[in-house]
């Protein structure tokens, strides 16, 4: 139990997936405009890295990487990375249709970042990061989920700041991306100081 919770604070704090690995940094900025799309792309996130951590894990454990095939001779764990795509990019198509007929706002909010979650290198890295690091199935899955939220914290907290960014006097030379990036560098020197936590 107490390796579980170090997981999921490593992964959701101290190696914040945003802000100290600096993957999934398209939709981050892309969608963090405004709090509720950037919730909405949060929650979108954290159904699609939990259940891809959750089958990517299977896949790779129970075929990919089976004993039996090894022993035969049958090494197809370099299939993995095109597996784990595909695994996504089905994942991903199930949200948009979920959205698309459950919530249309949230789905016409999110517009062509939502596809995009196919490719976000954020997905990907947690389940390479699962098999590369040799965790269990249940292990993997509270990675997945530590590193969704940490992404949703994230997320949220990029677009509370930038909305009230624009009820501030920003100077001419740094609207737009400039503060964006400027205030993306700020809270990824903030999310350091729990470097030491773990």
């Amino acid at each position: 139990m107490r390796e579980l919770l170090m997981i999921a604070i490593g992964s959701a704090i101290v190696n914040n997936v945003v802000l100290s690995q600096f993957l999934g940094i398209c939709p981050f900025l892309g969608v963090s405009k405004k709090t509720e799309t950037a919730a909405g792309m949060g929650g979108a996130v954290i159904f699609v890295i939990t259940l891809a951590s959750l089958v990517a894990g299977v896949i790779y454990k129970f075929i990919l990487a089976n004993q039996a095939l090894l022993d035969q001779g049958i090494d197809l764990r370099y299939l993995r990375t095109i597996v784990f795509i595909l695994v996504i990019a089905s994942l991903v198509q199930f949200v948009e249709m979920f959205l698309k007929k459950n919530m249309p706002p949230l789905y016409e909010s999110l517009g062509v970042f939502l596809p995009l979650i196919t490719t976000n290198c954020a997905v990907l890295g947690v389940a390479l990061n699962n098999v590369t690091k040799d965790y269990s199935i249940l292990e993997g899955v509270v990675n997945g989920i530590a590193t969704s939220v940490g992404f949703f914290i994230a997320i949220v907290i990029m677009a509370g700041i930038r909305e009230k960014i624009e009820y501030n006097d920003v100077p001419k030379r740094f609207q737009g991306t400039a503060i964006v990036l400027i205030t993306a560098s700020l809270m990824s020197i903030a999310f350091m100081g729990f470097s030491g936590m773990i």
